[in-house]
């Protein structure tokens, strides 16, 4: 079902509801810059916030949720808070003690979802381990990873007493990856999109120009509004608070047949970030 208005949620595999639409905060360094926007984003409605231990900006965040919470009346159970464990702290010990970071440095005493952040050969079975026992303890929320393909959560899911919730991958009209979200929707691992504005190379797009001209929006909203039409959840990058409001301002028109397909004819196999399968940091 798609989702009717910004706090729309998609009920995970474990029953947890995770909103549709959020904030990313990838490259956002720490600074009045970064806490501005998480206020802002969360001050028009967004309830959903992610951020990572290699942005390096969790302190930010999270003294702008602390911030954000006190200035809008509202509780932590209102925001859902995505964080990640890097591939230098996977393994069960290190991930365990990167989790207590993570957390320290947000200030919070749970996140909503921890991921891995990369399926690093011979090191995501341990960080998993470590990361159902947080799970089972109700440490989090929820648990999944990020940048898996279809090997990798079949490798995953061979060991696991968990079944990860989401898998947050590269996705845009430039790299639809139609088999691995298949699989995940066949195994019910939700679907969610990192870089789904292509970081700006799909704002020209004449195919998307001629769409957002004719639904009367900007390509960045038609793009989006195409994600949530195909079932994807997605957390665009902004700091900017005319473009946190207009990412959001996407559930008053809806794409037609037609145009999702256009639009997913898009795809070419490109990536703006790494290979998963040759990813070796």
């Amino acid at each position: 079902m798609t989702a009717q208005h910004l706090q729309s949620t998609v009920v995970l595999n474990n029953g947890v509801h995770m909103p549709w639409f959020g904030l990313g905060v990838f490259k956002v360094e720490e600074g009045s810059e970064l806490i501005e926007a998480v206020k802002q984003a969360i001050a028009h409605g967004y309830r959903s916030i992610d951020t990572a231990a290699i942005y390096g900006n969790e302190s930010g965040v999270g003294q702008a949720i602390a911030e954000a919470l006190k200035e809008n009346n509202l509780k932590r159970e209102d925001l859902f808070v995505t964080s990640k464990v890097w591939n230098e702290d996977l393994g069960y010990e290190e991930t365990l003690a990167a989790y207590e970071t993570s957390l320290n440095k947000l200030g919070l005493e749970y996140l909503d979802l921890y991921l891995i952040h990369w399926p690093k050969a011979g090191k995501y079975k341990g960080a998993w381990k470590a990361m159902e026992e947080l799970y089972k303890a109700g440490r989090v929320k929820a648990i999944g990873v990020s940048n898996f393909q279809i090997h990798h959560l079949e490798d995953l899911m061979q060991d696991a007493e968990v079944k990860p919730v989401i898998n947050q991958v590269e996705y845009h009209p430039r790299l639809t990856q139609v088999d691995l979200k298949a699989f995940c929707e066949n195994n019910g691992i939700q679907f969610e999109a990192w870089s789904p504005l292509m970081q700006g190379q799909l704002l020209d797009n004449p195919v998307l120009t001629e769409i957002a001209t004719a639904k009367g929006k900007s390509v960045a909203q038609v793009i989006l509004r195409w994600d949530l039409q195909n079932g994807v959840i997605t957390i665009p990058k902004s700091t900017k608070e005319k473009r946190i409001v207009e990412n959001s301002s996407i559930f008053d028109f809806e794409l037609f047949n037609d145009e999702m397909d256009r639009i997913s004819a898009l795809n070419e196999d490109v990536r703006v970030g790494p290979d998963p399968d040759n990813f070796d940091f």
